[in-house]
């Protein structure tokens, strides 16, 4: 009988196709979850591993690779796409020029390393995309240069990519002697707008209101909300019930214009003095739960319930005005304001989660991708540079996002996918990373050996200049304070990793609005970029 050799039947085992794939991505989640003082790869220890088994001459299947590529692509358009358009129109046009202004550093700076060190346009855009750790920049890189050779620049970049941000941010206020807390306090607000609401407090003077209930007032308008009535030394809560008499404080929040009014028909302006001793807090609560999604604040009841009053909103890193009749979206901030048992009470209401089945819509994905696929096959016309494709990349997620935004199409219905489209995105990155990293992995050691040294440099000069552009942008131009910019330089780099260093520093939610405000146009940006940065080669 013959002998089978171990090495024999492991190469065997892994000439099957599945079973190299789920090596593949067994090895790299593995490698990526690993920490070396909070500092791990993620999803890009898959195409480390991926690379390492190209190397040795194992390949996974293009199809494999496209598919994920497009289950990816999609799955990003519908997560940005329900804010990236509305953003456009509101004050997040300043996220997005700060975006802008970090990919196009990135782009120029690229162009330039490579003339300089003569470095393939294939490697110089993914030394570019993961320089500025985008995923989705390389899968469109990938597409439009279609050599494998961009994977390389990629894993070569992201590394340092990663650390040099994180470093950048833990540095900065150490060498600079910034107080970030005091920073927050002190600086511009960019998730505020001329119309965001302001707190003012009034002192009822006008005696037609004596005795009557907040219902009875007559004075109506949607921006005005009064939280709290103080009388004296004791703080209420303001239900819809409660009695008003002369000489009380309201306090109230709503546009200033409408806040004047207001206060000239209750009486006269007074300071606002929100501390006080009957338990009365406001928290900021985030809408997640799917029964509480599309429905009213009006509809909820939360007075006559909970004996709870919402008095702000943030959206997609803006601040709104309360509005009762305003549908209720998945990632709505809510500042509320009651007891603290109450308070507890409404939060785990609003953020229960429950096991239920998926709420995939096959059909929709199918006819998204689709769609997106055909698309990305039309030749675009550029003049005197003749024609181009978006491709898999460019076709799917322009459709995904005109889709996303819309919720629904026809008998396409793709809103409130929650974890169940983050599942999507998960693993079509992971099948896209593990096909381009064994086709990169073929000529790996070749390129190191060749332009190792060279590929370090560039990498590090991308990311250095994009992140010094993208910080300067922010805080001289545009004004933001630190902590506000380097948020929003987190999303602009589309680096999760850097975002919690920032939030070891500060305690604040502020960090992750400015980071949530930006990422989605950085996406974007990073994946045209990445296709038409070849015209400057």
């Amino acid at each position: 009988m013959k002998e089978i050799k171990m090495e024999d039947l492991l190469h065997d085992l892994l000439n099957e196709e599945l079973i190299l794939v789920f090596v593949v991505l067994f090895l790299g989640s593995w490698l990526g979850q690993l920490k070396i003082k909070g500092i791990g790869l993620g999803s890009a220890g898959v195409l480390v591993i991926a690379m390492i088994f190209g190397h040795y001459g194992y390949q996974v299947s293009p199809t494999i690779q496209n598919l994920g590529l497009s289950l990816f692509i999609v799955a990003v358009g519908l997560q940005a796409g329900p804010r990236f358009f509305r953003m456009m129109r509101s004050n997040g046009i300043v996220f997005c020029l700060i975006s802008l202004f970090i990919v196009c550093s990135a782009v120029l700076t690229s162009v330039f390393v490579a003339k300089i060190f003569h470095l393939s346009a294939p490697l110089a855009i993914g030394l570019m995309t993961g320089a500025l750790t985008n995923t989705s920049g390389l899968a469109a890189a990938l597409q439009a240069t279609n050599d494998p050779i961009t994977s390389v620049g990629y894993g070569i970049a992201y590394p340092f990519g990663v650390l040099a941000i994180i470093l950048f941010i833990q540095l900065l206020p150490r060498f600079g002697k910034i107080d970030l807390i005091q920073d927050l306090e002190e600086t511009n607000n960019p998730i505020k707008t001329a119309n965001s609401p302001e707190v003012m407090t009034f002192k009822v003077t006008n005696p037609k209101l004596h005795k009557k209930t907040l219902r009875e007032i007559s004075f109506s308008r949607n921006s005005v909300v009064i939280s709290r009535v103080i009388r004296g030394d004791h703080t209420m809560i303001a239900l819809h019930d409660t009695t008003i008499l002369t000489g009380d404080h309201l306090v109230t929040v709503g546009e200033a214009h409408e806040l004047e009014l207001f206060g000239k028909y209750v009486g006269e302006q007074v300071d606002t003095l929100l501390e006080n001793p009957d338990n009365i807090q406001f928290r900021k609560i985030v809408v997640e739960d799917d029964e509480i999604i599309g429905k009213s604040i009006k509809e909820l009841k939360l007075r006559r319930k909970y004996g709870a009053t919402v008095t702000r909103i943030q959206r997609e890193g803006i601040e709104l005005n309360q509005n009762p009749n305003m549908p209720l979206l998945r990632g709505d901030v809510l500042t509320m304001v009651s007891s603290e048992d109450r308070l507890n009470e409404l939060e785990t209401l609003f953020s229960r989660k429950k096991l239920t089945v998926t709420n995939v819509h096959i059909l929709s994905i199918s006819i998204t991708l689709l769609v997106g696929i055909l698309f990305g096959m039309i030749p675009i016309p550029i003049p005197g540079l003749g024609t181009m494709k978006l491709g898999l990349a460019g076709g799917p997620l322009i459709v995904a996002l005109i889709i996303g935004h819309f919720g629904k199409l026809g008998p396409i219905h793709v809103r409130y996918y929650g974890p169940a489209n983050h599942v999507i995105l998960k693993l079509g990155l992971a099948l896209f990373l593990a096909g381009a990293g064994t086709t990169a992995g073929q000529g790996l050691v070749e390129v190191i050996q060749t332009e190792g040294f060279k590929l370090v440099v560039s990498g590090t000069i991308i990311t250095i200049v994009s992140i010094i552009i993208g910080y300067t942008v922010a805080r001289k131009l545009f004004k933001f304070g630190v902590v506000y910019s380097l948020g929003t330089l987190c999303g602009g780099r589309t680096c999760t990793p850097a975002l919690g260093a920032l939030n070891q520093l500060v305690d604040s939610e502020d960090p992750a609005i400015a980071y949530a405000a930006a990422y989605p146009f950085s996406l974007i940006f990073g994946s045209i970029a990445a296709q038409l940065i070849l015209i400057f080669f």
